[in-house]
């Protein structure tokens, strides 16, 4: 097909693809790379990267542009993760190239609104932000950052508005999909990019049982907790903490017990070789924000996953899990998972072929790109 162009605006460097925002937006920079697009990405960074060989290969030029964080960002009517994203480089780089512009969350959008581009404009929504700051406050046990999240939340709130100025808006979870429909405009749900292309069939029993997650986030934080003193009434049972942080924080936690440990994670193929030893995958939130990646990760590279309401809001793939709620569901739930084989190879990969392929997904999003006015 013949190359077309698009700027990219991300929220922090995708590459490495390490935690779930830019792991997003780094497959889908390399699938739309597969699809013949030129793209030309710009990121907010705290350090500007010495090199990034990776993600050349995927771009046609990439622009960085350091965040500006300082107290004064805190005294203005945006967020806070919006106002420090100003930059007027960003500005003149855009207007330099004629290509739709593809905006990665809210948190990249300060120049909508007093700025009207003659090119298409995209917005990626990544969360409800609102939802997504006010979750966290009611996670966080630090009262000064439970106070800043809460105001960013209020922030986000009437910041939310810019919406209504961009040409189409792509949701990545079922929730915000119909939210944006119902306040603002049409949205369209293409879930998530996150890189697994095969789905793994595995032995019909492993070793353990898993959590993994990013420990820098209260919501993960809590979740642990949660699943530790599930794991205190299963003393014959295995849980192993998979995580690349906070491994200190998790080995006080669980000092006083025998059958829960924490592995340190490398990268991606060593969480996904994990995966492939685990039994029972258990995940757990605390905030509703859509289909959380680590939950796709498990289905394609794991056995049974056992999550709580709050991990998945499409039903193709809630209809892969099992559900629990309360921590006597977990403990029963596991009681009965860790004896039941896992034979649900052949459905898992029909669902997953169908509703998570990047392939797929990325052809749906090209065509909004095509068609927006």
């Amino acid at each position: 097909m013949q190359n077309k162009a698009l700027h990219i605006i991300s929220f922090d460097n995708p590459f490495p693809p390490k935690y779930g925002g830019v792991i997003e937006v780094f497959y889908k920079i390399k699938a739309l790379h597969e699809l013949g697009f030129q793209v030309y990405l710009h990121c907010f960074v705290d350090e500007t990267p010495m090199e990034n060989t990776i993600l050349d290969q995927f771009v046609t030029q990439v622009f960085y542009y350091k965040n500006k964080k300082s107290l004064i960002s805190f005294f203005s009517w945006k967020p806070f993760s919006v106002n420090y994203r100003q930059n007027k480089t960003l500005l003149l780089n855009l207007k330099k190239i004629n290509a739709p512009i593809l905006f990665e969350s809210l948190k990249t959008t300060s120049l909508m609104g007093k700025n009207i581009f003659p090119q298409k404009t995209i917005l990626r929504l990544h969360n409800i932000e609102h939802d997504y700051f006010s979750g966290i406050a009611r996670t966080e046990s630090n009262l000064f950052l439970k106070i800043v999240f809460y105001i960013e939340s209020l922030k986000y709130k009437r910041y939310e508005s810019v919406i209504h100025t961009f040409d189409a808006v792509s949701t990545l979870s079922c929730k915000e999909t119909d939210y944006i429909s119902k306040k603002f405009k049409k949205a369209d749900y293409i879930p998530l990019f996150h890189g697994n292309e095969t789905v793994k069939n595995l032995s019909q029993f492993g070793d353990f049982a898993i959590y993994n997650g990013d420990l820098r986030t209260s919501d993960n934080r809590k979740a642990v907790l949660f699943l530790i003193e599930i794991f205190k009434e299963i003393k014959d049972y295995n849980l192993v903490i998979a995580a690349s942080d906070r491994q200190e924080w998790v080995e006080r936690q669980i000092q006083s017990t025998n059958n829960i440990s924490f592995v340190k994670l490398t990268d991606f193929e060593h969480l996904k070789q994990l995966l492939s030893m685990a039994h029972i995958n258990i995940m757990a939130s605390f905030q509703e924000s859509g289909t959380k990646l680590k939950v796709i990760n498990a289905l394609y590279n794991s056995r049974h996953c056992l999550i709580n309401n709050n991990m998945i809001d499409d039903s193709r793939i809630l209809d892969l899990c099992t559900l629990a709620v309360t921590k006597t569901d977990f403990i029963k739930e596991i009681t009965y998972l860790r004896q039941e084989p896992y034979l649900d190879f052949e459905k898992r990969k029909t669902v997953l072929e169908e509703v998570l392929s990047d392939k797929k997904n990325v052809i749906k999003l090209m065509e909004m790109i095509n068609t927006t006015n």
